[in-house]
């Protein structure tokens, strides 16, 4: 399994919070090299209060086999072309090691962050992807630019504007999912998925893996490369103590994913439909407050890895490893014992065999196990 991280180091809360260290975009090289150097597989950079492009090139020019991916970058507010060049340069950067990873944000945003109009996100993501890969073809093999569908109209490529052929083209296109639709999409025209944190392995497992084959299917393609990026919900410290608050704050992501309605779906599939109900009733009287306490100890665990440090790597496994190829995840670095227990996390994680996750993804139930939810028991 590959093991990649968001920076800074030990952020697991993907924006809701403020972090207790804010990203240092001045050490970022050097804490890409000590990611390399110890065994990581990847940088993902999530596009939140910084340019994840700008962040993934610093990590890019320090490196020479650390993996870098936007997870995720917002696609719609970018041109097609756009963001096909800011591939294009981050794939030349990092000599091939990039990987494109997209995602959709919901109506509210577009319209009210983003001031645009929104349509139906499946549709439009296929078709985005589509349109990005056609601008990649005209540059790489010098084909006339002409894509046209219901959203973009792309058909002028002048050679002060033609990026040109570059080493490594084939730029792997990731997609953030929930909802079955998109999970189909991710099948029909992308390399990879990125489930969100609150999908448990059993959601993945029965809803979109399935989803996904069947967009394969339907544009004829091989799932034999296709890759399940995990950024799972963790709670994780030193000690007993220090696991404690972790929790509680864990206990508060889940609450907030409960009463957001574009996460239902993995809600109703544990039938959890009331809670998110409930959820969302105290969201609308911003009654945030009264939210963590919504989630009991048996749900807390169906959605969180818990353990401390020594441990978090094999139940990391034991949740995901039947059906994710990537897993997201670090702690903070205070100190050379830190440093040291770090080191083991990838040298634990890394080292499993991905088999299982392959044949999930795939549909070869023959082979693997069956996905389930739930805190993993072993530990490392």
């Amino acid at each position: 399994m590959r093991l990649e991280t968001l920076l800074p180091l030990g952020k697991v809360d993907p924006g809701l919070r403020a972090p207790e260290t804010p990203l240092d975009l001045h050490a970022v090289a050097e804490t890409a090299r000590f990611l390399e150097e110890i065994g990581y597989g990847g940088i993902a950079v999530e596009e939140t209060k910084d340019d994840p492009f700008v962040v993934l090139a610093l990590a890019a020019a320090a490196t020479q086999r650390l993996r870098t991916t936007t997870a995720v970058a917002i696609a719609f507010p970018r041109s097609p072309t756009v963001t096909a060049l800011q591939a294009w340069t981050q794939q030349k950067l990092s000599g091939g090691r990039f990987t494109l990873g997209l995602g959709t944000q919901v109506r509210g945003h577009i319209r009210r962050r983003y001031g645009m109009e929104w349509h139906p996100p499946a549709p439009w993501m296929r078709e985005y992807v589509q349109a990005v890969r056609a601008v990649w073809r005209t540059w790489q093999h010098g084909t006339p630019l002409a894509f046209h569908g219901e959203h973009y109209r792309l058909d002028l490529m002048v050679p002060l504007f033609d990026a040109g052929p570059i080493e490594h083209p084939d730029v792997p296109i990731h997609l953030a999912a929930v909802n079955p639709r998109l999970c189909a999409v991710a099948g029909e025209v992308a390399d990879g998925m990125r489930p969100h944190p609150v999908c448990t392995p059993s959601y993945i497992d029965e809803v979109m893996l399935p989803a996904v084959r069947r967009g394969a299917a339907r544009s004829g393609r091989s799932l034999d490369g296709f890759r399940v990026c995990m950024k799972p919900l963790v709670a994780s410290a030193r000690t007993d103590e220090e696991l404690a608050r972790k929790v509680e704050d864990a206990r508060a992501r889940i609450a907030f994913y409960a009463s957001t309605p574009g996460y239902r779906a993995a809600f109703d599939h544990l039938g959890l439909s009331d809670l998110a109900d409930a959820a969302k009733e105290l969201s609308k009287a911003q009654r945030w407050e009264d939210l963590p306490a919504m989630i009991d100890d048996e749900t807390l665990e169906r959605f969180v890895v818990i353990g401390r440090h020594d441990e978090i790597g094999r139940r990391l496994l034991d949740r995901y490893a039947s059906v994710v190829t990537d897993v997201e995840f670090s702690i903070a670095v205070r100190d050379d014992t830190d440093r040291d227990t770090l080191r083991t996390l990838a040298t634990v994680v890394q080292g499993a065999d991905d088999a299982a996750a392959r044949a999930a993804i795939t549909g070869d139930g023959a082979q693997r196990p069956t996905a389930a939810d739930g805190k993993g028991s072993a530990d490392v």
